[in-house]
């Protein structure tokens, strides 16, 4: 047996993504079947089920000193995820649309084998009552990708985002979702476990990342 595969959740983030910004933050409510599962370092993280999977939706939500402008230039910064995201190899920028980028990603967590996909990418923005909010989310576009690579194990399923909230011009609220199944012969409830590990990785890499000046001054 596989052993557990942390970093696919990452999706991330890893992707950088985006789909309609609606006034709120409809996709992320409170509601509609999210469960309490932790809180610690100022996160708090839902789970929840979806029909016919025995994979758990997640969704996290946390607080990073920095301007929301900040936070959603550290996410755009796809090429770079090799210098700071937990467990990413590769990321690559493969094609820019008129509403959207396609990305291709490798996860490589050595203690299993490595995972990749490739993503579509959308994001918007709109004024909110405190400043401009992001909405970044994904999906998977493996069509658009590499073929399958010999000992690298294809993601199938891999779909989430953020949603980044001003809560004034130095701090924001970052709300984080994905469902992902990494592939392979990892029994569901260790994947469940490494998927809320990963998701806390993720966020202190974010928060430390963005602590370089250059994403307050840039206009990404």
């Amino acid at each position: 047996m596989e052993l557990p595969s942390f970093p696919a959740i990452l999706l991330l983030l890893v992707a950088v993504p985006a789909f309609c910004l609606a006034s709120g933050a409809a996709p992320f409510s409170t509601s509609d079947g999210w469960t309490l599962s932790s809180e610690s370092s100022g996160i708090t993280l839902y789970s929840r089920a979806r029909p016919g999977s025995s994979l758990k939706e997640f969704k996290a939500v946390g607080e990073i000193d920095a301007s929301a402008h900040a936070v959603h230039n550290v996410i755009d910064d796809v090429e770079a995820y090799p210098s700071f995201m937990p467990f990413t190899a590769e990321c690559r920028l493969i094609k820019r649309e008129a509403d959207s980028i396609i990305i291709y990603q490798r996860l490589s967590p050595k203690i299993c084998r490595d995972r990749d996909y490739t993503l579509r990418i959308r994001e918007t923005s709109s004024a909110g009552p405190k400043g401009v909010v992001y909405l970044n989310r994904w999906e998977l576009a493996n069509e658009f990708g590499p073929t399958e690579k010999k000992g690298v194990v294809r993601v199938k399923l891999c779909e989430g985002g953020w949603l980044l909230e001003p809560e004034d011009p130095t701090k924001t609220r970052a709300t984080y979702t994905v469902y992902t199944d990494p592939g392979g012969a990892i029994p569901a409830f260790i994947d469940n476990r490494a998927s809320q590990i990963a998701i806390r990785r993720l966020f202190v890499a974010v928060r430390k990342r963005v602590k370089d000046p250059k994403y307050s001054l840039s206009a990404r």
